[in-house]
Order: structure tokens, then C-alpha cells, then sequence
């Protein structure tokens, strides 16, 4: 069954104000704060997302790039990862929105989107 819209999870350099604007919207979205990972690896946030089925929101494009071209090679998946660039909380928002209300779940999982 196609799950129609990513559940999100925002990291720690993402604003709150981001998940918020996303939850009025309807969207599913949790963050570092909300989950006890504050101060965790780009790797472990990463893990951490794959664990409880979410696709990963950043703007670290550098890392977050590295990290996926390494899943690839370890045969590892993961449930996509949207790098956004540091932009106002309202046009991140609504980046994020026009991609996930683009594509499935299942068209994100395994891939690194740019909004």
C-alpha cells in the first residue's frame, strides 16, 4: 500500500517555527527537540529517522550528501532526506509542503531531494 504522504523529521538546525507551519498544513513532522536527539551525530539523526520510518529535513547539504552516497554503498535504506537551504521558516515550509505533497512516501524513501 502506497503511503501518500512522508512522515517528516526535522533535525536541529531546522527553526521550530518550520514544524509548526508543516503540522498546520496537516503534515506529520517531529523534531530533534521533541525527540530527545539533540546533540546527535548527522549519522545517528539519520538512523534515528530510518528507525521510526521518517524522511529526514536538513539544510546541511554537504553532510547529509556524504551520508547518503554512503547508505548507497552499504546497501542501507532510508526514508529520503530533503535538504532545504536556510531560508525564512515560511518559505522552507512551503518548499518542504510542494515536495512532500508531490511525491509519495514511497518515491522519497532511498532518495536526497533538494527544496
Amino acid at each position: 500500500m502506497t503511503t501518500v504522504f512522508a512522515a517528516l523529521y526535522s533535525d536541529e538546525d531546522m527553526s521550530a517555527l518550520v514544524a509548526t507551519l508543516l503540522r498546520s498544513r496537516g503534515l506529520d513532522i517531529t523534531t530533534v527537540p521533541e525527540q530527545a536527539t539533540l546533540g546527535k551525530t548527522d549519522r545517528e539523526q539519520l538512523e534515528f529517522a530510518t528507525s521510526v520510518g521518517r524522511c529526514i529535513l536538513t539544510h546541511n547539504r554537504v553532510d547529509f550528501e556524504r551520508l547518503h552516497l554512503q547508505y548507497i554503498e552499504e546497501n542501507k535504506e532510508h526514508f529520503g532526506i530533503i535538504v532545504v537551504p536556510q531560508k525564512n521558516a515560511y518559505e522552507v515550509a512551503q518548499r518542504i509542503g510542494i515536495l512532500v505533497s508531490t511525491l509519495t512516501a514511497d518515491e522519497i524513501r532511498n532518495q536526497l531531494l533538494y527544496g
